[in-house]
């Protein structure tokens, strides 16, 4: 129960997120006068009003960065990545559609991402809710998880390249290394590991595409497109192979 219902709260928090942004965009988008929203900050004299409007103003650029951080250190960039090379390897333009590809590779990152916005939830929202912690320390202990995340599948000569670049002093132990610096190598060693499965994907296809070439070439029909003729072989082997079973157990595998 107590997973179900931080299962539920993190669907809950993106729900609103995604309702918000939709807010504004339609908002933006469809009215002919657009109205600027103005936020005004009133000086009292303990500094309270102006402490809650700079935090107002910390809270919206946050979830304005919200789908970025949510791309940036997650795996959604590598099962994003993967998917478009499948579709490039089959020879389908436009199926199955972009809006599908990223509902699944969101929910997919979701289900991978749970254990850890669960951590972030115990140690760092609820407490921070209940006023346990400050605002400081609950920054700090949400970035914990998500960090000790990313460290796991970022890859050594990355990580080094940008230890080396920041120009800091060596740090003895992986939890000295600041956030933002695994950002950055995590991301590039995301987008490698991408490419490496996007290769091993398009491979059976490419010999599928040779084979039915080199056939059509024998026989004389060479104004017959291969890609059209090749197109149901490769269909018909990923259904064999039920492809999409395969494929999202393996990526669901590759994040440790």
């Amino acid at each position: 129960m107590g997973a179900k219902n931080r299962t539920c709260k993190i669907i809950v928090m993106v729900v609103i997120f995604a309702t918000m942004f939709a807010m504004f965009s339609f908002s933006y988008a469809d009215g002919d006068d657009i109205v600027i929203p103005s936020v005004e900050i009133n000086f009292g004299q303990d500094g309270e009003n102006t402490a809650t409007s700079i935090q107002i103003l910390v809270l919206l650029t946050i979830l304005t960065l919200a789908p970025s951080i949510l791309i940036m250190m997650t795996s959604f960039t590598r099962f994003i990545i993967v998917f478009s090379f499948l579709r490039k390897a089959i020879s389908l333009q436009s199926t199955p559609p972009n809006q599908v590809l990223i509902a699944l590779a969101l929910f997919m990152t979701f289900f991978v991402m749970t254990p850890v916005f669960s951590d972030v939830i115990n140690n760092a929202y609820e407490p921070y809710v209940n006023q346990e912690i400050s605002q400081e320390e609950a920054l700090d202990e949400a970035a914990k998880p998500i960090k000790a995340f990313m460290l796991r599948q970022v890859r050594t000569q990355d990580l080094a390249l940008f230890v080396d670049l920041s120009g800091d002093n060596a740090p003895e132990s992986y939890e000295d290394i600041p956030i933002t610096t695994v950002i950055p190598a995590f991301i590039i060693s995301e987008l490698k590991t991408g490419f490496e499965i996007g290769f091993l994907l398009f491979i059976p296809f490419i010999v599928i595409d040779m084979v039915v070439a080199s056939t059509l070439m024998s026989l004389g029909m060479m104004m017959l497109p291969p890609v059209m003729i090749s197109l149901p072989f490769k269909v018909l082997l990923f259904i064999m192979v039920d492809g999409w079973h395969l494929l999202v157990e393996q990526l669901l595998l590759t994040v440790k």
